[in-house]
């Protein structure tokens, strides 16, 4: 497949300064970076929207959240990656053609294969929440697999303006995927695309359903208790999931979301139950943004994702 970014090596600007790795089929690494800026747009006017310039605004903004991976981060519990010698890289953006603007799916699908060929972590920098779908296929080999959404909505419309695989219809696709086993969908709170048919569908499929009052109501703890153990999980997190007092640059904010804190507690909880296959951060509008800190909130989320996978042992060699 053609190198995931076009732009010069000398100009783009990779995740934490981490090392460009262009060469898919060559790489050597325990975690890739990758952006994927497009989805399947519903409309002509959404086929280039603000979230495609989220993972250049991820990469800029991971400048102001460290000074140094070896100083102490008191969210991860010590320094990124405690003494040992972790291999990130970032593979830049999986890129558009407006000739064929689904195409870039198939060039998703078969960077992440790639990238797990490798045995290494695949972090995704959306795009809008179409840009799992791809992902998810990707893993059909490895499951079955227990997904995780953060998220305000519940994503399960069979389409919308008859496209089947936009930004409404991921979590629908993944129940479709046999290697796709539970499904627990937690934040959800608020009215986002779903109508009553669409909440039976995924009640009607057993997808659980944790609402951001019941997570409050439980805490974090009681809600990874039920996540069965032991498990390969996937973790797609919608930056309109947490509250717009922590990732304000969203396009559809909704009140009371999940803290920051909570985020973070539900990543080190399913590094420590079993293997975590993949995550991405999607749906992030950078134009709407304050000071960068939907952008630097996202670089710590993805910081605590390596930090949590070190202290599970995850990159054991």
């Amino acid at each position: 497949m053609p190198k995931l970014t076009t732009a010069p090596r000398d100009v783009f600007q990779t995740f934490l300064n981490f090392p460009l790795a262009e060469d898919l089929d060559t790489l050597k690494a325990d975690v890739a970076i990758i952006g994927m800026p497009y989805g399947e747009p519903y409309t002509i006017d959404e086929l280039i929207n603000d979230q495609t310039n989220a993972p250049t605004a991820v990469r800029r903004a991971s400048q102001r959240i460290s000074q140094a991976l070896d100083r102490y981060d008191f969210d991860i519990g010590g320094p990124v990656f405690a003494g040992q010698d972790i291999r990130v890289v970032d593979v830049g953006d999986v890129p558009g053609n407006a000739a064929d603007h689904v195409g870039h799916y198939k060039r998703a699908e078969a960077a992440i294969r790639k990238i797990r060929a490798a045995g290494a972590l695949p972090i995704t920098i959306g795009g809008d929440h179409g840009v799992p779908i791809p992902i998810f296929r990707a893993l059909d080999g490895e499951g079955p697999i227990t997904l995780v959404q953060l998220d305000a909505h519940l994503d399960w419309r069979d389409n919308v303006n008859g496209v089947k695989e936009g930004y409404s219809s991921t979590i629908r696709r993944a129940s479709e995927m046999a290697h796709i086993k539970e499904i627990f969908q937690v934040g959800i709170r608020g009215q986002g695309s779903a109508r009553t048919e669409e909440v039976e569908a995924a009640r009607a499929y057993g997808a659980n359903i944790i609402t951001i009052d019941e997570w409050q109501d439980i805490g974090t703890a009681a809600l990874l208790k039920r996540i069965p153990d032991g498990g390969r999980y996937y973790l797609t997190i919608d930056a309109d999931g947490l509250d717009p007092a922590v990732m304000p640059a969203v396009e559809g904010p909704q009140p009371g979301g999940v803290t920051y804190r909570q985020t973070i507690e539900l990543i080190k909880g399913l590094f420590a139950k079993g293997k975590v296959v993949g995550m991405d951060i999607v749906e992030i509008a950078p134009a709407r943004d304050i000071n960068e800190i939907t952008s630097m909130t996202a670089g710590h989320i993805i910081l605590n994702v390596i930090g949590a996978a070190v202290r599970a042992g995850q990159f054991k060699r």
